[in-house]
């Protein structure tokens, strides 16, 4: 019996997208592309093939989007691309002053270690926001969809990703890391975080225990908040450090979406959504663990 194009499909989507994430790192390093520029295109690019794979190798056909979603999904992306940006004003004035005009090490140790802060810095913003009433008013509009999908990995509300990806891109450029490692780092959090939200039918097995994929990212967003945990949207090794990793091989969430559905306005009503932090934030209880 012939090997199935779709199980060949599976086992390379990843890795596929991992090399095509070096390439372009050391051909950017090397040929001093504009970094702005590359992560612009790398990002669209991330976005159309994982979309690609959720038709070819959908994890949950139902999860794909409806017609009329891509719409709304459109306005919540342009919006994250808004917040992206306006975080990027206090990081540029701190990368100006601390970021030395040349590597202090060599890349190959500096971008791991850039990776790991970084890494954390968004771990613990993200879990805290889980936990802290007035956060989880800003990032529970991202848990509204009863679906995990690459489009509705842009539904956020704009204050969150101006406080998630601010709090990330500071503690790097204050820790003094060239602009060269920040760049790769990107990248890499660009093509993870819009692989754990696929909507594909690809399994990374001992990997999880390093690296996040979409087995534990579909866990973060279950309904059973037993399960839920999984914070890391990169790596998964804080997630083991402190305690919130819960995935085990064929784990499925039980369901997702909000454990309190009427806390939050529809994904459609984008207004509302945004408006609604404004808001008494639910009480801490109420809050997901």
């Amino acid at each position: 019996m012939g090997v199935q194009p779709r199980a060949v499909l599976r086992h390379v989507a990843y890795p596929i997208l991992l090399l095509t994430l070096v390439s372009i790192s050391v051909a950017a390093l090397r040929w001093r592309w504009d970094f702005g520029r590359v992560s612009l295109f790398f990002l669209f690019g991330t976005v159309g093939y994982l979309t690609a794979l959720e038709w070819l190798i959908p994890y949950e056909v139902q999860w794909r989007p409806a017609f009329g979603e891509w719409g709304w999904y459109g306005v919540y992306f342009v919006l994250t691309m808004i917040g992206g940006s306006l975080s990027q004003l206090p990081v540029s004035v701190a990368v100006g002053w601390a970021a030395p005009p040349r590597p202090a090490l060599p890349l190959w140790v500096e971008i791991p270690a850039a990776l790991l802060l970084g890494s954390l810095a968004n771990y613990l913003v993200h879990r805290w926001s889980h936990h802290n009433p007035w956060l989880w008013r800003l990032h529970g509009v991202h848990h509204v969809p009863r679906k995990v999908n690459v489009a509705n990995n842009g539904v956020n509300h704009v204050l969150d990703v101006l406080v998630t990806q601010g709090a990330v891109q500071l503690s790097l450029a204050l820790a003094g890391f060239s602009q060269e490692s920040v760049f790769v780092v990107g990248l890499f959090v660009v093509a993870q975080g819009y692989f754990v939200h696929a909507n594909i039918d690809v399994r990374i097995g001992p990997l999880n225990h390093v690296l996040a994929g979409p087995e534990q990212h579909r866990l973060h967003h279950s309904v059973d908040l037993a399960e839920a945990g999984h914070y890391g949207s990169d790596l998964s090794v804080w997630d083991h450090l402190f305690g919130s990793f819960t995935w085990q091989p064929g784990r499925r969430p039980a369901a997702v979406g909000l454990r309190r559905p009427s806390d939050f306005p529809g994904t459609g009503e984008v207004i509302a959504s945004h408006l609604q932090a404004l808001r008494r934030p639910v009480r801490a209880e109420d809050a997901p663990a």
